[in-house]
């Protein structure tokens, strides 16, 4: 079932929604930021929240009853805590929508909607769960509030997913640059703004340190004077993911400081890849993680190359109990 039919059919069954809840672990949680920022800065009534599953688990939020959409996300569907998450959701009658990529996993048993999204195929097709999240908080914000911008929106997602893929494969020079460069480098840092914010998340948590164990440290971009900055010095290594829209200032003026101290900076820029021209200015904030999603994919498959580290390797994940 579409989003759009979904949201649809929730509204038929209960005509007041008072809360959304996003429900995630690591990328996945991350995945469906960009559709919490996106309420948060469009919703006038709708209480809007964002949870690590296993938090969701210990210290429910008053606001899950009947009344709330809980939205969650799993890649492979068998994430524990997250699976654990939909049950409490479930109990407590929630309206609940999971996504994932995998038919019939775990995730799937409690949801009164599945939506199945891609992966492996291509990068864009790795978007697609914040894909999915983002077009399902636009309904949510349309059919429950109305939203003047529905149109532009829609114009965005006919757009992004082609414009994410050409990005991507046009990156590789670049990535190549960045991974001899960083492919040494003990530490780290990344950092980024807006609906961007939990891609720095991710990158550092799930890319630097899950996929290549390197120590990284994750900060906003509007944070940064206001503690980070205190570790910048030459060569000092750091990743800007910066976004076109309404936080790039904020962007730019860290950008400004790594360069005034000569930081070992890379600057994965969404203006670079023409989201510009091709996303309406009205609602491109929101369009940024997924380009630069799809961007910095390839400078971390390239860092693995050139630091002989697959992605996929691990030393705890999957391999033992804890």
């Amino acid at each position: 079932m579409e989003p759009k039919q979904i949201i649809k059919e929730i509204k038929g069954k209960q005509e007041e929604i008072k809360s959304v809840i996003f429900v995630g672990c690591g990328a996945s949680k991350a995945d469906l930021y960009p559709a919490k920022y996106f309420l948060d800065k469009n919703a006038k009534k709708l209480r809007i929240s964002h949870y690590t599953a296993n938090e969701f688990n210990h210290a429910i939020p008053a606001s899950l009853d009947e009344t709330a959409i809980v939205i969650s996300a799993s890649l492979g569907g068998n994430t524990p805590e997250t699976v654990e998450a939909n049950a409490k959701a479930k109990a407590a009658g929630a309206h609940l929508i999971s996504l994932t990529h995998t038919h019939n996993s775990p995730l799937t048993k409690d949801a009164d909607y599945i939506i199945y999204h891609r992966f492996g195929e291509n990068y864009a097709a790795k978007l697609e769960k914040m894909g999915y999240a983002l077009t399902l908080a636009v309904e949510i914000l349309d059919q429950y509030e109305g939203y003047d911008q529905y149109g532009d929106m829609q114009i965005g997602f006919s757009k992004i997913y082609d414009l994410a893929q050409s990005a991507a494969e046009s990156a590789i020079v670049d990535a190549k640059k960045f991974a001899e460069a960083y492919k040494n480098d003990p530490v780290v840092y990344v950092m980024s703004s807006g609906a961007t914010t939990e891609v720095a998340y991710s990158t550092s948590i799930c890319l630097m340190m899950e996929m290549q164990w390197i120590n990284s440290g994750i900060f906003h971009s509007g944070e940064f004077f206001h503690g980070p900055f205190e570790i910048v010095d030459k060569d000092v290594p750091f990743i800007l993911l910066m976004n076109c829209g309404s936080t790039r200032p904020i962007d730019a003026r860290a950008l400004t400081f790594l360069k005034r101290f000569e930081a070992k900076t890379t600057v994965v820029d969404a203006l670079d890849y023409g989201l510009s021209s091709s996303v309406p200015k009205t609602v491109i904030d929101y369009f940024n993680p997924m380009l630069i999603t799809a961007v910095f994919r390839v400078y971390a498959e390239q860092l693995s190359y050139a630091r002989q580290h697959p992605l996929t390797k691990r030393r705890y994940m999957w391999k033992l109990a804890y």
